[in-house]
């Protein structure tokens, strides 16, 4: 299973202190502002802003942050102007790493970013440089123990490509063009949708069996995650479950 999902699980599963949830809250309200910003402020008309709120409110953010996150990015309020910038990058062992941002200041985002990757090993490369080891997907997360062969009946009725099942959730797979009409056949059918987003996931994997290189590579990752203007990372590495196991200890 590739790290970067597992990851997220077991970072959940663990919590969040106040500062982190702080980041979080501001990560969520940042993606309520770009959805706005490209797609208009009403929700029925705007998949990717009706995503962003659902998200936020089930990880409890504030009905009063969201409302005004809807505000900046529709102009009514006053506030920087967001824009959408990746970056690619190599970790320790060759992880690949797909860095997502929303930033209203590349020059101090790219700074932030490669000061972190040189730090912990990494290096920031060119765009294309590790994208092409990666496919750009819509991801349904669901939440909830699942029966798999009634999840994988629904899933292929409902024109997803894959899946994969953690121990109380779920991550269901289609591409970019069918994730709204995945996260609505899913609700129909009764899951319990915790957020629809895009991801990109690896098509290869490196394998990380040197416990100090794995520690590395996961701090590496949580680092650039904690960086404010960073949305998401998406990363191709992955842990055998034994090591996983002692890591996460």
């Amino acid at each position: 299973m590739a790290g970067h999902s597992k990851w997220a699980q077991i970072k959940r599963q663990k919590g969040k202190n106040d500062v982190a949830r702080g980041a979080l809250f501001a990560r969520l309200s940042r993606e309520i502002i770009v959805a706005t910003q490209l797609g208009g402020a009403d929700p029925q008309g705007n998949f990717r802003l009706r995503s962003a709120i659902e998200t936020a409110k089930a990880e409890g953010l504030p009905n009063e942050n969201i409302h005004r996150a809807i505000l900046k990015g529709s102009g009514a309020l006053a506030g920087a102007k967001l824009e959408e910038v990746r970056y690619e990058a190599y970790g320790p062992a060759g992880v690949a790493l797909v860095i997502e941002a929303l930033t209203d200041n590349r020059n101090r985002t790219a700074a932030d970013i490669r000061a972190t990757l040189s730090k912990l090993g990494g290096n920031l490369g060119e765009l294309g440089s590790v994208g092409w080891m990666f496919r750009h997907v819509g991801v349904v997360e669901l939440e909830g123990l699942l029966d798999e062969e009634q999840l994988l009946e629904d899933a292929l009725d409902a024109n997803a490509t894959s899946y994969r099942l953690f121990e109380d959730t779920a991550e269901v797979y289609t591409d970019l063009a069918g994730l709204e009409g995945l996260s609505s056949e899913l609700k129909n059918r009764k899951y319990t949708v915790l957020q629809a987003r895009m991801q990109w996931l690896p098509d290869n994997t490196v394998t990380l069996e040197d416990p100090l290189v794995a520690r590395q590579v996961l701090t590496l990752v949580e680092r650039l995650e904690d960086l404010g203007d960073v949305q998401s990372v998406a990363s191709n590495y992955e842990i055998p479950d034994d090591l996983w196991e002692s890591l996460v200890a």
